[in-house]
């Protein structure tokens, strides 16, 4: 009988079957940063423990790091203190580290495949909830939680209940203006956010096997918000929106926002008001022409090189385009070396000269971080993963899209839909 490539994996990967149920897996990658880790490595140190296996864990400084002028003081004092945390635990327990002065620095789901060290067949884990990123890889990749990062570190195992398994399967082929971010964006609205829980979704399918590599992890960065339970056909997915405060709720750019009456239960309508009045929007509102103050094209979900590529053709034109009037944009790179490959290309410029902030690469805005967040009230249009409430900063409301969409928006001022918007601006 066939086997998943989860199952193959995960087989292959038993220390022991434990007797009450969970499995002790052996782990070939463990991913670290400066916030979850604090702790762990304290309790190693109050333990008398060293860690197992030191060249299997690699660490970095992404999510609480300044995308400014590096050569700067850092004036978050919390910022301050895990960076310097991170690098005396990395010293002490012998682990490599890229801070702020390696030019391999950068998001650790974005650097965990540049430099090679996410491979197929792995086991990877992360104290961070899109380590699914990883899994376009064909790894198994799995975000766990401070214990658990100990808990690795001393042992090189992780102890884990064996998931179910969910297939995705995607026919057709995208239509021209959406990409992979729109393809998972309905997927997760078609399904909600609770409907792989408990699963490891496996993508199949014409429409996954056209993506690119960097296409694919964009869908299973984001597959941590969501899933699939059906097939679904991608020639009919249009370019799509979040209107509320989860990545499920969410419509394509010619759609409008829902009534809370829309929806089945007396939770799911009280959710909708909720969203609704946070988002301060009213049922019926059109998304297209929905005025934003702000643009963020950054995070692990949407700050590779092809993202910045996209991003760049629609602002590059016809020459003459720029960002609206009262609206900051700003371009996070994923990585230090996302950023000098986009230079190299003179994509810099183009953002620049189009009146774009160029920044550093940092986790920045996509969880309001340092400087880089919003003010209450202000709309951003965000390529990032997440649009819960306070996320990208307090009262902040934030828009999921895709790149080019999220370009075109900092230069109408607006939510465009990009199939319509670009050809004529063109």
């Amino acid at each position: 009988m066939s086997r998943t490539l989860f199952a193959k994996v995960w087989d292959a990967h038993i220390v022991e079957q434990l007797p009450e149920g969970p499995a002790l897996l052996y782990v070939d990658l463990h991913l670290v940063h400066e916030v979850t880790s604090p702790q762990a490595f304290e309790g190693l140190r109050r333990a008398g423990r060293q860690v197992r296996r030191p060249a299997l864990t690699v660490a970095t400084v992404d999510h609480n790091v300044p995308t400014g002028e590096r050569r700067a003081p850092i004036t978050d004092p919390i910022a301050a203190r895990q960076l310097d945390a991170l690098a005396a635990n990395a010293a002490e327990f012998g682990l490599e580290l890229f801070d702020l002065e390696s030019p391999q620095q950068g998001i650790v789901h974005v650097i965990g495949p540049e430099l090679g060290l996410t491979q197929p067949g792995m086991v990877i884990v992360c104290g961070d909830s899109h380590t699914a990123t990883h899994g376009a890889f064909g790894a198994l990749a799995l975000g766990i939680g401070t214990s658990e990062v100990e808990h690795v570190l001393a042992t090189q195992c992780l102890v884990c209940a064996r998931p179910a398994t969910m297939e995705a399967h995607v026919t057709g082929s995208l239509a021209d203006g959406v990409t992979a971010k729109d393809l998972i964006l309905a997927l997760i609205g078609r399904i909600g956010t609770a409907g792989a829980t408990g699963h490891v979704i496996e993508y199949t399918g014409t429409a996954i096997r056209a993506l690119s590599m960097e296409e694919r992890m964009t869908v299973c960065n984001m597959s941590i918000e969501g899933g699939a339970r059906a097939g679904l056909d991608a020639s009919g997915v249009e370019p799509q929106v979040t209107w509320g405060t989860s990545p499920g709720m969410v419509t394509p750019v010619t759609g409008r926002v829902p009534s809370p009456g829309d929806f089945p239960t007396e939770a799911e309508r009280r959710a909708v008001a909720r969203a609704l009045e946070y988002m301060g929007l009213a049922p019926g509102t059109s998304l297209e022409g929905l005025p934003v103050d702000r643009v963020f094209l950054g995070s692990c979900t949407n700050a590779r090189i092809e993202d910045l590529r996209a991003a760049a053709r629609v602002v590059r034109g016809d020459g003459r385009r720029h960002v609206a009037p009262g609206v900051r944009a700003m371009v996070v790179p994923g990585s230090q070396q996302v950023k000098a490959q986009a230079e190299r290309e003179g994509l810099d410029r183009v953002f620049l000269e189009a009146g774009f902030e160029w920044r550093n690469s940092g986790c920045s805005m996509c969880l309001g971080m340092n400087a880089d967040m919003l003010q209450s009230g202000e709309r951003c249009a965000s390529t990032s993963n997440r649009n819960f409430e306070g996320r990208q900063g307090r009262g902040g409301r934030t828009h999921l899209m895709s790149p080019p969409m999220a370009a075109a928006a900092a230069l109408a001022g607006r939510i465009v839909d990009i199939r319509s918007w670009a050809p004529a601006a063109s």
